[in-house]
């Protein structure tokens, strides 16, 4: 094996050492014996490749990076590292980096605290872009994305919302068919799934902000709809393929299907179920595998779609309903759907306890069932895509603002962007996003989430905000 390809063949080393470069970064400053360990590291790897080859350049393809032209391939212990390196990618628009001539320690330097200030800049890649101007060995690149006309993050909203009520739309027409006895076949949803995908491989904050907005009419049709959104993102941190987040988010979106069966006026009901009504809900495990057997077609997918639609409330101690006479174990997507399940109930008002949870607190009742009802390696997972503080919490912040969580930090989960709506000045204000990884100039975090608060108990529409 020559230089080239050895060096192809260790491109998750690469990755996995640029990552270190960054997270090291993050902690301490540039000149740190420990980032510049982690430098000398990365040099070390890539100087053989680029004597090579001349210039080397690393590039962020969808949900895959390439070292010239060539896919790195990895396994799943350097899945953590690949999907936070993707991440602070996207997060700067930063598609590709080409590494030209003899490397050198402070070049890499140079980019390190470009790539760590941008984040604080309205224009993130300009700024990165900019900095980097004076630099002749180290150039980046756009990531290459499929935008609307105008091209902005407002462009990209205005897909999103498009793309989930599209989906709620969709799943409502699949269960009218369905409860009128008409055929459904699968093609549509999975066309209507795949576009979820898509949108998770590449704006996935924005998508799980969706779900994280409970002021809808019509709770099973967008509860059906959070849960395959949130189940799909789910695989994706695990490392599942395009194909089997399609399978997965066609069977998250029908997890529920069995309660066409259960009557509106229960469902909708606005006070506790009695003890007849709720028998009368734990049917629709059973309700939901016939109606899936029922479909124009039964292949794999509504066969697995089945099992989990029976399984979903199971649990993975079976603690659950249905009870089974002999112990089972559950199949991975159910595990996976009833962890989404689980947080998109508990957090919207429509459902079984009828009183919303705060997203934190259902993360933390959610944390005691893990190992027990919650399978513990995907609630660790879940966990870290969604942040101490998901998506909607409304935090009071030490400078006295009090903000919605606009996006999950990807280095530190406790610290994420936050929407401010009410000023240090206790003036209420359009909103303006801020970064709580941001450091003053003695390296103190600027800001600091103190508490957070109950958006229910203050009347605080999150529609207004997210969407």
């Amino acid at each position: 094996m020559d230089i080239k390809e050895k060096s192809f063949a260790n491109g998750k080393d690469i990755i996995n050492q640029f990552t270190v470069i960054i997270r090291t970064a993050y902690i301490h400053d540039p000149n740190n014996i420990a980032v510049t360990t982690a430098i000398d590291r990365f040099i070390a790897l890539m100087s053989p490749l680029v004597e090579s080859e001349g210039e080397l350049a690393l590039e962020l393809r969808g949900e895959f990076f390439y070292l010239n032209e060539t896919r790195i391939r990895y396994s799943l212990e350097f899945l953590p590292n690949f999907d936070f390196l993707s991440r602070e990618f996207r997060r700067r628009g930063l598609g590709s980096i080409v590494f030209k001539g003899a490397l050198k320690p402070e070049p890499i330097r140079v980019f390190l605290k470009a790539f760590l200030t941008s984040m604080f800049s309205e224009t993130t890649f300009e700024t990165l872009e900019e900095s980097m101007s004076g630099i002749d060995s180290i150039m980046v690149g756009r990531l290459k994305k499929i935008r609307t006309a105008g091209g902005g993050e407002a462009d990209v909203r205005r897909v999103v919302k498009k793309t989930y009520f599209n989906a709620v739309s969709h799943t409502r027409a699949v269960m009218s068919k369905l409860k009128a006895g008409e055929e459904v076949g699968m093609r549509k949803t999975k066309r209507v799934v795949e576009s979820m995908v898509d949108l998770i491989l590449e704006e996935e904050q924005f998508l799980i902000g969706m779900t994280s907005i409970k002021d809808y009419d019509e709770y099973t049709y967008n509860h059906s709809v959070n849960v395959s959104i949130l189940s799909v993102a789910l695989g994706q941190r695990i490392g599942l393929n395009r194909k089997a987040l399609t399978e997965l988010g066609i069977v998250a979106l029908f997890h529920d299907i069995g309660k066409i069966e259960v009557p509106k006026e229960i469902l909708n009901k606005s006070t506790s179920f009695t003890e007849q009504e709720w028998d009368l809900i734990k049917k629709h495990p059973f309700w939901g595998v016939r109606a899936l057997l029922r479909m124009k077609k039964i292949d794999y997918t509504s066969i697995r779609a089945a099992i989990t639609a029976f399984e979903h409330h199971m649990y993975c101690d079976l603690s659950g309903y249905p009870k089974v006479k002999q112990p089972i174990e559950l199949d991975f997507y159910s595990k996976i759907v009833t962890l989404a399940d689980n947080y998109d109930g508990m957090t919207s008002s429509r459902v079984y306890a009828r009183i919303p949870m705060p997203p934190d607190k259902a993360l933390s009742l959610m944390m005691e069932k893990a190992g027990t009802q919650l399978d513990p390696t995907l609630f660790k997972f879940f966990t870290n895509m969604m942040g101490v503080f998901p998506i909607g919490t409304l935090v009071m912040l030490d400078t006295k603002e009090l903000g919605l969580v606009y996006q999950s930090g990807a280095m530190f989960i406790n610290r994420p962007q936050v929407l401010v709506i009410i000023n240090s000045k206790e003036e209420k204000v359009d909103g303006y996003v801020i970064d709580l990884t941001e450091k003053d100039s003695d390296g103190k975090f600027v800001r600091t989430i103190i508490k957070t608060m109950d958006p229910n108990r203050y009347k605080i529409n999150l529609a207004d905000y997210l969407l």
